[in-house]
């Protein structure tokens, strides 16, 4: 990209901020009009940015509202002509202006986590501006959503390689064992980051931040541990969303099914719901690719919001079967009309495109059309337009009126040809966002930011689906995504990734940037969605390590010899392993009960479910020291039990785990599967793990993993239930006690979940459930308690059953008086127990 950059020298403290508080104003006059720099304390750990001018004013649709300050606990102290500090809770932030604007922010008497590289700052760069900042070489560099910005379609990326990719997050996190910090750029404009990959001997190593056009607001974050700043990252952006519980079941795909003639798509759609039964494989939702969407004549193309009737002859028929199979239907959209679209000329005439200001016309463009390689002519919607973002909304009220019961916008990283394309700036929802301070007059592109319209094509979908069914939660799947989309979309995946062993290891360190910016439910296409076809080895794995991901789904493309249809991943393509696909799956869906507690978590504390292995643990040195950990790809936490492991090379039957450890009296960790051992925390292990059987899943002790039924379950908020799914009334603990020889009769661990109706918008009544555990040589002792008062789920009247792990052969008793039942062994070989509370706890 082209750079022009100006560093200014010479700036003056605007004298009418007060001096007491956390403010600071300096202005400049070089370039002839006034150059503004601001730094404040919004609260403790929080510090807000901006570097503007008319001519970059900061952005005008800021992708997180400016928060309350909460300056009660802050001192400004050090205050001389040119530097000025503020303090709180133990962390300083410092800004001198002797020339440019220097900020360093750190713990007191510590060095700064956080430091603007001198006589090289805040650039003005053409239109747009650049912060360069200092780097230290090591240290662990994450976030940027999934990768770096800007976003674009990456078909078939290699995810070792490809930048950009699909997200619009600019947080970027810098972990130290020292402590956490973070900077995040508000602005939908197009940037990029370069971290660490340039040095010299002048400006040694640094990181950059340069964004294409408008000024810059900036927030920093600073905390101990990576919980403490993704926390105070949510409360400026919005927690996660809920996603209904029916979502964390497995979700089937396909872009072949849908574009099929002879058979129909509906008919071929049909036959797969009954190869579901066949093999009994349980499966939640569907997704519809847009081939139903596929105009019947020709140029074939994709319409949106339209129907293939030679392919779907009864559209309401078909999604009145599917939902009768317990089957829940995700309609692909994408936010483009080409021009033999029956409503383009109207569209047109209406105004809901972008304007090319060389023609005074409609921005024309080309556009993905039929299969690989086929384009056509057409508009992207302007959603800052009344026409473009009403017929969005319509359309998705309809699809939802139908039967569609999530909208998965797709193709929605806004890959417009021209920055000069001029905006609407009409609708509603564009007003509701706009900042009182922001430049109005200008109504580009490059200003105003692409991703501005992955955002409100979010809101867009999520109020329609709101305004359908009032009673259920609104439910948008979404490929692109900003800080702000995810306020209305509550799931997303890593796109269109490509089958192999490298990319399935890969995709994990994306699932950990993507939880760290707030992207919790994520997952990704198992198996790949381009490429080759897996080998059942590595179906298999893939399915293993899937199943362990907030996100389960299998979808795919695979356009071989068929660049228009492709072809399918099936559970039953490999007949030779299909039982332990089933098994894999079904042991998905007993640990629902688990999965969906980590996102009722992650809704009220942002704490992702998927989790770098030092999450927690920043004070294990070899968190810091190992590279293999540091990159994330091997191994990761799901939730505070369970440390997941995997194996990414054919013919392999053991994997390398690293169990982190906290403090001299870390209990430790068991395994889960054969051969079932006591593992001490704080060392390396090798886990067998023959690819018939499992990758591995260790287990920490004192933890639980809630389950539930191994099959799909009616949600107890549901008011149809058109399939007749057996009520979710069954409920166990699997808990992981202290082998006996090591169990010292007097240590209690406790640990809760969280439950609600699985349907409900918010804000939702909520069930918590604690349970204890204390363990001896002979006996395990536990405590139930519960707190209901919100809401009752169905299992609670039936009790309890506890689950001891394989091998462990002692007895299961009472630590406050609750009844206790030996059921004997399950399948797998474990001990169970029956708990009946006598009162509330």
């Amino acid at each position: 990209m082209p750079q022009d950059e100006l560093v200014l020298r010479q700036y003056s403290l605007d004298l009418s901020t007060k001096p007491e508080q956390p403010f600071l104003l300096l202005r400049s006059t070089e370039t002839g009009e006034p150059v503004e720099f601001t730094f404040e304390a919004i609260r403790p750990g929080l510090f807000r940015t901006t570097f503007s001018s008319k001519n970059h004013p900061k952005p005008p649709f800021p992708s997180a509202r400016r928060p309350t300050p909460d300056l009660a606990s802050f001192d400004v102290f050090d205050k001389y002509d040119t530097t000025i500090c503020f303090r709180s809770n133990g962390v300083e932030a410092r800004v001198g202006w002797k020339s440019e604007p220097i900020v360093s922010i750190g713990f007191a008497g510590e060095e700064p986590l956080h430091e603007d590289l001198k006589f090289r700052s805040y650039a003005l760069d053409g239109p747009g501006v650049a912060h360069y900042t200092k780097y230290a070489r090591g240290d662990l560099h994450c976030g940027l959503g999934e990768h770096a910005s800007p976003t674009t379609d990456c078909f078939g990326y290699d995810v070792m390689r490809s930048d950009p990719m699909y997200k619009h997050i600019p947080l970027l996190v810098r972990a130290t064992p020292k402590g956490i910090v973070a900077t995040f750029s508000t602005s939908h404009a197009r940037g990029y980051y370069s971290v660490g990959s340039e040095m010299d001997g002048m400006w040694g190593y640094f990181k950059m931040y340069r964004q294409d056009f408008g000024g810059l607001e900036e927030y920093t974050m600073i905390g101990r541990t990576l919980q403490e700043v993704v926390t105070l990252y949510a409360e400026l952006v919005g927690y996660p969303r809920l996603v209904p519980r029916w979502a964390f079941g497995y979700l089937a795909g396909g872009m072949r099914y849908s574009m099929m003639d002879s058979p129909r798509a509906s008919e071929a759609l049909m036959e797969f719901a009954e190869k579901l039964t066949k093999y009994d494989i349980p499966c939640s939702g569907f997704q519809m690719s847009s081939g139903y969407t596929m105009s019947e004549e020709e140029p074939r193309s994709r319409n949106v919001f339209t129907w293939n009737k030679h392919r779907f002859p009864d559209p309401k028929g078909f999604c009145d079967e599917y939902h009768k199979r317990g089957i829940r239907l995700i309609a692909n959209i994408k936010p483009y009309i080409l021009a033999n679209h029956p409503e383009y000329d109207d569209l047109v005439d209406g105004g809901a495109f972008f304007t090319d200001p060389r023609t005074g016309k409609t921005g024309v463009a080309r556009l993905w059309s039929a299969g690989g390689g086929t384009s056509g002519e057409g508009g992207h919607i302007d959603f800052t337009s009344k026409a473009g973002y009403n017929f969005w909304y319509n359309g998705v009220k309809e699809l939802r009126k139908v039967g569609m019961d999530c909208m998965w916008n797709d193709n929605n990283e806004y890959l417009l040809p021209s920055d000069n394309w001029q905006l609407a700036l009409e609708s509603s929802a564009t007003s509701e966002g706009t900042i009182a301070d922001a430049e109005l007059e200008r109504k580009d592109t490059g200003l105003w930011g692409r991703a501005l319209h992955t955002e409100l094509m979010g809101k867009s979908s999520h109020d329609a689906l709101l305004e359908v069914v009032p009673h259920e939660r609104p439910f948008v799947l979404t490929r692109s995504a900003t800080a702000g989309t995810m306020r209305y979309a509550s799931s997303t995946w890593s796109g269109d990734n490509v089958t192999s062993w490298e990319g399935m290891r890969g995709a994990n360190a994306l699932s950990l940037n993507a939880g760290m910016s707030l992207l919790q439910c994520y997952g990704h296409d198992i198996g790949g969605f381009e490429g080759p076809q897996p080998s059942p080895e590595l179906l298999l794995r893939w399915v293993q390590l899937g199943c362990h991901s907030p996100r389960f789904a299998i979808n795919c493309y695979k356009t071989g010899n068929d660049s228009f249809a492709g072809d399918v991943i099936e559970p039953w393509m490999y007949p030779g392993i299909i039982p332990e696909l089933r098994r894999a799956i079904r042991r998905r869906y007993t640990m629902i009960p688990y999965l969906y507690s980590l996102m009722l978590h992650s809704t009220r504390t942002a704490i992702p479910p998927q989790r770098w292995t030092g999450w927690g643990y920043e004070h294990d040195p070899e968190i810091w020291s190992n590279q293999l950990l540091k990159d994330g790809e091997t191994q990761y936490w799901l939730g505070d039990t369970l440390l997941i492991g995997g194996v990414y090379e054919p013919g392999v039957s053991e994997a390398k785990v690293y169990l982190p450890r906290k403090g001299s009296a870390d209990p430790g960790f068991l395994n889960t599967n054969a051969p079932h051992q006591y593992l001490p925390a704080g060392a390396w292990h090798t886990i067998a793990s023959p690819w018939k059987c499992s990758i591995p899943v260790i287990a920490r002790i004192g933890c639980i993993v809630p389950v539930g039924k191994d099959h799909q379950v009616v949600a107890p908020g549901d008011k149809t239930n058109e399939a007749n799914l057996s009520a979710d009334d069954m409920r166990g603990v699997e808990i992981f006690p202290t082998p006996g020889d090591m169990s010292d009769g007097r240590t209690w661990y406790s640990s809760m979940w969280l439950e609600d109706d699985g349907i409900s918008p918010p804000p939702v009544k909520i069930a918590s459930f604690t349970f204890s555990y204390m363990a001896s040589a002979t006996e395990v002792s536990v405590r139930f308690q519960k707190d209901i008062e919100a809401f009752e789920p169905p299992w609670v009247k039936e009790g309890l059953t506890v689950v001891l792990p394989v091998g462990d052969g002692r007895l299961v008793v009472s630590g406050h008086g609750d009844a206790i039942e030996t059921k004997g062994q399950d399948e797998g070989g474990r001990r169970r127990f029956h708990v009946v509370a006598t009162a509330d706890q």
